[in-house]
């Protein structure tokens, strides 16, 4: 908590420098409006992060073209929080967004579109949409095994989001399959008491019990 609070501080005052000499609806502004939104989010203060996501978006949306990255950074952080407060639907439209510049604007391949499928699969597979998940946490997946090496902990944390939807829609032998390949990548890369390893080793027991 206290490396956050020094780092609010610092982008406070970075922020009040910034207003004495820039027009309300520069740039500069909107970046500091997401520094200070993201360190409200990591501590929890979710309504403080809205408010100042949503400031940053104001003046990039004033400010950028349509289809500009930096909005797509905005609707997905602003998607992020609803999320986190239970709001998924809203959350999932400003994820729809967030995707919408993103596939026009990057390369099919690029890991920012990567976490716009994983956000997007994670908001339908609680709102118990399985097959929209799917196929977003699929897309994710595919991303992230043209790029990364086969024991790259994004992809066990896909494996373990797609054996999840599996769980689900009760296909218990594929969620056992996918499960096991996240234990097996997260064996590989992380300490043995780390929670993850707890986690899916559980899921898989858990599994197991059903088939």
């Amino acid at each position: 908590m206290g490396e956050y609070s020094k780092a609010l501080a610092f982008y406070e005052q970075a922020f009040e420098i910034k207003q004495k000499t820039l027009s309300p609806n520069h740039l500069s502004l909107a970046t500091s409006y997401n520094n200070i939104g993201l360190v409200y989010k990591k501590t929890g203060e979710y309504s403080k992060a809205l408010s100042d996501y949503e400031k940053a978006l104001e003046i990039r949306e004033k400010a950028l073209p349509s289809n500009h990255p930096d909005l797509a950074a905005s609707y997905s952080n602003i998607g992020g929080v609803y999320v986190e407060i239970g709001e998924y639907a809203k959350g999932l439209s400003y994820h729809e967004k967030a995707l919408e510049i993103q596939e026009k604007a990057l390369p099919s391949n690029h890991p920012d579109l990567a976490i716009s499928y994983n956000n997007i699969g994670v908001a339908y597979s609680i709102l118990g949409e399985y097959s929209k998940a799917l196929s977003f946490y699929e897309k994710y997946l595919e991303i992230y095994q043209k790029s990364l090496s086969s024991n790259h902990p994004h992809l066990a944390t896909s494996y373990n989001n797609i054996a999840g939807v599996y769980y689900n829609i009760k296909d218990y032998s594929k969620a056992l399959s996918y499960f096991e390949r996240a234990l097996d990548i997260f064996q590989h890369a992380l300490p043995p008491a780390h929670p993850h390893i707890k986690s899916v080793t559980e899921s898989i027991d858990v599994v197991k019990k059903k088939l």
